[in-house]
């Protein structure tokens, strides 16, 4: 475990250079999303390059498809990508490494960025492999600003209607979105409530921190009739106090000196969880 630990800033840092290499990029989601991405990719979830279109493998959809960057440099870490060459080609024109995801690339199952389409999918996704009887297990990851669209709360009415205990969604809330707090813009804080009156087994966690983040998964995957969603309390800008809190670090290119001292944060997160 205190390997992932320490490899979250190793991914934190090759994300923030994929963002520097292409000249832009949601930093700020990106970092928050980062140890959900990791606890799914290299503990939870059944899925591998080598077997990228097993009919039994698990599905992920990133429903906030803004924070690609974080995605690719966990894709990359996992084998289904190339760093170098992700850093190379991101957001250049004619390129398949764009700013959200894209499925004609390895280890993508849908594209996604038109938020609030990827809980209804991934409901789709689950009713199928019930139908089919396959054990497989699907998995969404949102935005907490994304669940303004009404598309969000269809897809958590039919998910319950279909008891689709195959599914988890993850809602990454940072409270922040590119207007400013979410509070101020479509307030959140009855999420718990909300989705359990839409029958969900709900599951509150720091989203931050990879033990509470692989018990909440554990307990999803254990429980039956109904779908899960773990509400993943991040920190937007998650790793370095230069980033942390601030809605202009949604969208955002550190400058040399500011990037200097986000690796240096970086780094002393690594050593620091390395020593735990």
């Amino acid at each position: 475990m205190d390997d992932l630990k320490a490899k979250v800033f190793d991914l934190r840092r090759d994300t923030v250079d994929i963002i520097v290499a292409g000249k832009g990029g949601h930093i700020g989601g990106d970092m928050s999303v980062m140890e959900i991405l990791a606890a799914l990719y290299f503990r939870v979830m059944n899925v591998s390059p080598k077997r990228a279109d097993d009919p039994d493998r698990d599905r992920f959809v990133l429903s906030k498809g803004h924070s690609m960057e974080a995605y690719y440099a966990v894709l990359c870490a996992k084998g289904f990508l190339d760093l170098e060459e992700v850093k190379e080609k991101f957001s250049k024109f004619g390129s398949s490494y764009i700013g959200h995801p894209n499925n004609k690339l390895p280890g993508i199952e849908m594209n996604s960025g038109s938020l609030g389409h990827g809980l209804p999918v991934c409901v789709g996704m689950a009713l199928a492999g019930k139908m089919n009887k396959k054990e497989y297990r699907v998995y969404t990851v949102m935005g907490d600003g994304e669940l303004a669209e009404g598309s969000v709360w269809e897809g958590a009415m039919a998910a319950n209607q279909y008891h689709l205990d195959n599914l988890c969604a993850v809602v990454d809330r940072n409270r922040l979105q590119i207007s400013g707090c979410t509070e101020d813009v479509m307030g959140h804080d009855d999420l718990a409530e909300r989705f359990s009156s839409f029958g969900w087994h709900v599951i509150s966690v720091q989203g931050n921190d990879l033990d509470e983040l692989l018990q909440a998964f554990s307990e999803a995957s254990q429980t039956k009739g109904k779908p899960s969603v773990i509400i993943a309390n991040t920190t937007k800008g998650y790793g370095s106090p230069v980033m942390e809190n601030k809605a202009n670090w949604h969208h955002k290119v550190p400058t040399q000196e500011e990037y200097n001292q986000i690796i240096s944060d970086f780094a002393a997160g690594k050593e620091a969880a390395l020593h735990e």
